[in-house]
């Protein structure tokens, strides 16, 4: 099929307004994670709205629309819950009322990021009204749940549950995902994965008075700490007796050394800290703390567990420490509850991948081979490579990190938004992305 490029871009322009409708309308609706239920109802009721052939909420309370009827499935996803809002005195306007000019878009979650799925579901009407569907594929769009509290979780559920979907049996295991997370006008291909992981530590209680008389947890756990910021700020000189994380972008220790260089070094931090004491005046009986580890190409969670336990302190002090990797379990809006490990692994996807040189393809024939963006963004983003990667974790972890489904990215708005007070996105990206994703499907499928 030969696209007409120039009438994509008129089309996205054209429906500039309705999507900056749309998307002030949702998040007027606070949506924290559990809490997505009043959300995901009006996004299916806008699918409706807007043609979709099938729409559907899962149990999990994912809701999910399909465009067209071909047998290859070409998926967008974005989640639709958000964080909080922290504390309100650090906003300059309502979070959830938001405000827009000609410009900006501001209110929570609108960068992080229901306008991804606002430009993805415009782009399936665009689709629709130009005459691009066709027998060759069914466009998908997803609103997923709870990727604030557990990223991932949502795409486990969609492709391990094997839930039907009535009448579309076959169409929730889509050719490759589009998270449209936003990536500041750049197509992201991966990025570092990451786990949670816990250290206990026992010890034994005694009066204060008298500390030789007990076992000292937090003591004990102090020498653990020093050696885990080691792993976070050694070299790997063969000299040092606790390598950094820095080695695995070296090919001597690390055979996708160059996938590492790409998405950068693992780290390590303390998150949380907890102890158990009788009282202010007694030695401390355990100690307890979680890690923060962001893991690259290469590190699984497996080698990131033994790591901790070959530290020489975790060792000293044998059977009185505990390395383990924390679950998530909370239930869904709907009630519904898929217990799962909290690990979220690296994925990355080849440059040289049939969606990568399509994605690429089609941004190229609409914008050429630079990132664009309105005034204030263009010479950040400029300065930037088309081709890169997030620093945050997405659904990808799940998509390709655990199940092998091509991910790449592309989502308007900007990571530094994510979380932020006073978030905004911009309305220009909203066009950009949904002239894009119009025109990708059927750029992959003549690949084929």
């Amino acid at each position: 099929m030969s696209l007409d490029f120039n009438k994509i871009k008129a089309a996205a322009e054209g429906y500039k307004a309705d999507m900056t409708a749309f998307l002030r309308e949702i998040i007027r609706l606070p949506s924290e994670s559990s809490h997505e239920g009043e959300k995901a109802k009006r996004i299916q009721k806008k699918m409706d709205e807007l043609g979709f052939n099938k729409t559907w909420i899962d149990p999990l309370g994912n809701v999910m629309g399909w465009m067209g009827t071909g047998s290859h499935i070409v998926c967008f996803d974005g989640h639709i819950d958000t964080v909080g809002i922290g504390n309100r005195s650090n906003w300059k306007f309502d979070p959830y009322e938001g405000f827009e000019d000609d410009i900006f878009i501001g209110g929570r979650g609108v960068s992080d990021q229901t306008g991804g799925v606002v430009s993805a579901m415009y782009a399936c009407k665009m689709m629709k009204d130009l005459g691009l569907l066709n027998d060759k594929y069914t466009a998908m769009v997803v609103g997923s749940v709870q990727e604030e509290d557990c990223d991932g979780m949502c795409w486990e559920y969609i492709l391990k549950k094997d839930v039907k979907v009535p009448g579309y049996e076959k169409l929730c295991k889509p050719d490759f995902v589009v998270s449209t997370e936003p990536t500041d006008g750049g197509i992201y291909r991966g990025h570092r994965g990451r786990m949670e992981i816990r250290i206990d530590v026992k010890g034994v209680s005694c009066h204060g008075s008298a500390p030789e008389r007990g076992d000292n947890a937090i003591y004990k756990m102090s020498d653990i700490l020093q050696e885990v910021r080691k792993l976070n700020e050694n070299d790997a000189a063969d000299g040092t007796e606790i390598k950094g994380l820095v080695k695995m972008l070296d090919k001597k220790y690390n055979k996708e050394w160059e996938e590492a260089n790409f998405l950068g070094r693992g780290t390590v931090t303390v998150s949380e800290i907890f102890y158990t004491s009788p009282s202010r005046c007694a030695v401390a009986d355990s100690c307890s703390v979680s890690l923060d580890r962001r893991m690259t190409a290469g590190e699984t969670w497996e080698s990131c567990l033994e790591e901790i336990r070959q530290l020489p302190a975790v060792k000293k002090y044998g059977k009185d420490v505990t390395v383990s990797m924390y679950n998530y379990d909370r239930p869904s809006w709907t009630g519904e509850q898929y217990p799962i490990e909290c690990f979220f692994p690296t994925w990355v996807l080849p440059k040289e991948h049939v969606v990568a040189r399509s994605m690429i393809e089609s941004y190229n024939n609409l914008y050429g081979d630079k990132r664009i963006g309105p005034k204030d963004q263009l010479a950040m983003r400029e300065a930037r490579p088309l081709v890169d990667k997030w620093t945050f974790s997405t659904n990808g972890v799940s998509i390709m990190g655990r199940n092998k489904v091509p991910c790449i990215g592309f989502g308007p708005g900007a990571e530094a938004q994510a979380h932020a007070p006073n978030e905004i996105t911009w309305k220009q990206d909203l066009v950009t992305c949904a002239a894009v994703y119009a025109a990708l499907p059927s750029i992959y499928v003549e690949k084929l």
